[in-house]
């Protein structure tokens, strides 16, 4: 059964989903990485598709930007479509000082200055964090592959133009990198009783004034898309 923002129907999807938030990266690893991939959603451009990976069943979706997109989207895998795993691939501004471009980051924990926790009413500060099965995997498949990785804390805001300039503050804390969906994935995978991570490429360095382009983004970041298509295998 289809839902207001998923045109999929039940047996449309794979158990674990990777998720970028540009629905044409979706597209590109779908058709690059993926066997005979069918498209199974459009709806408001929110491409996603269904392949093999090694002989193994997965699915690539976009997720849109922020925590309200992909927190729309992570719930309804997770409860109306039986996805277990879903995997963010996504970009980040560095924050730390020893994270370069194109280095590769897995967010065991998600630092946030969103609300999004307000809905559960817990009696304090809730902190979200990664599921360790896909957090050893990535490590594993980041090493078998020996690309710069960083795995830690990361920041994920609601803002992508900060005018407090908060950057420092976080970066003092040990924080990575800054991107803006984790946290939400992280806080519907432990309600749903489900599993997630996010792994991240480095698009652009703000405390330092790089960046790379939307073509590079789209398309080249190739080391988290294969460490998290080897999770997917891996966790099968």
């Amino acid at each position: 059964m289809s839902t207001p923002h998923n045109s999929a129907n039940p047996g449309d999807i794979a158990r674990t989903v990777l998720m970028p938030g540009d629905p044409l990266r979706a597209q590109f690893i779908a058709e690059n990485y993926l066997d005979d991939p069918v498209c199974y959603n459009r709806v408001r451009g929110m491409l996603g598709f269904t392949g093999t990976y090694r002989g193994i069943p997965v699915s690539v979706q976009g997720s849109g930007m922020g925590m309200p997109s992909i927190g729309i989207y992570s719930h309804e895998l997770f409860s109306e479509y039986g996805v277990e795993n879903i995997i963010r691939v996504g970009t980040a501004g560095a924050i730390a000082d020893n994270v370069n471009l194109r280095d590769v980051i897995i967010g065991v924990s998600a630092s946030t200055n969103s609300n999004y926790a307000a809905q559960y009413r817990l009696p304090g500060t809730y902190a979200p964090t990664a599921s360790w099965k896909l957090i050893s995997a990535a490590v594993k498949a980041a090493e078998e592959k020996g690309c710069a990785c960083h795995a830690g804390n990361i920041l994920s805001s609601d803002t992508f133009y900060d005018d407090a300039g908060s950057l420092a503050q976080w970066q003092k804390m040990g924080v990575l990198a800054i991107e803006m969906e984790a946290a939400a994935l992280y806080m519907n995978a432990a309600r749903a009783g489900k599993n997630a991570l996010c792994i991240l490429t480095v698009s652009d360095c703000p405390l330092r004034g790089l960046s790379t382009t939307a073509e590079e983004r789209q398309t080249t970041f190739r080391d988290m898309m294969e460490i998290a298509l080897s999770c997917a295998a891996d966790v099968y």
